[in-house]
């Protein structure tokens, strides 16, 4: 199969890369550019664990060919943070002082959902939030503690 070469922004820098066509972005961000953040779950775009922000918006990476990325802005969980600082973001930050991480396998694509949600609705209320989230699946915090983390960072508090 011959391979096509794409150019991805990925957390702000450029790559250029040759690759197969029926790679996914989820494949090229952990395999080529050892970004690991971004996890493999289902690989059916079920579970949320992949979620990156495709042109800021929240996508299953491991449904997205990395050829239908060429020319695109991507944000994984890495990008997120205070790269001067190497500060967590705030949508971290708040999840942990809340209790919203127990084994954390989730915990990136919920973060990069949540920062979709709060970019494009700074004060979302708990029903804005959930519906945010209704696409990354945790088997383990019921949710509750990271609703009420976006919802207080959202309102201020």
């Amino acid at each position: 199969m011959p391979h096509h070469h794409i150019t991805l922004t990925v957390n702000g820098d450029q790559h250029e890369l040759d690759i197969d066509p029926r790679r996914t972005l989820l494949d090229v961000l952990r395999d080529d550019l050892e970004l690991k953040g971004t996890h493999l779950g289902c690989d059916s775009g079920d579970c949320g664990a992949c979620t990156v922000l495709l042109d800021d918006e929240p996508v299953p990476s491991c449904l997205v060919l990395a050829v239908d990325a060429d020319g695109r802005a991507v944000v994984t969980v890495e990008g997120l943070t205070h790269a001067s600082r190497g500060e967590p973001h705030p949508v971290q930050k708040a999840i942990v002082a809340n209790g919203g991480i127990q084994c954390g396998y989730c915990t990136p694509g919920i973060v990069v959902s949540s920062v979709a949600l709060l970019n494009q609705n700074p004060h979302p209320t708990e029903a804005n939030v959930r519906e945010a989230l209704a696409g990354n699946l945790c088997r383990c915090t019921g949710y509750q503690k990271i609703v009420e983390a976006v919802v207080e960072l959202g309102s201020g508090k």
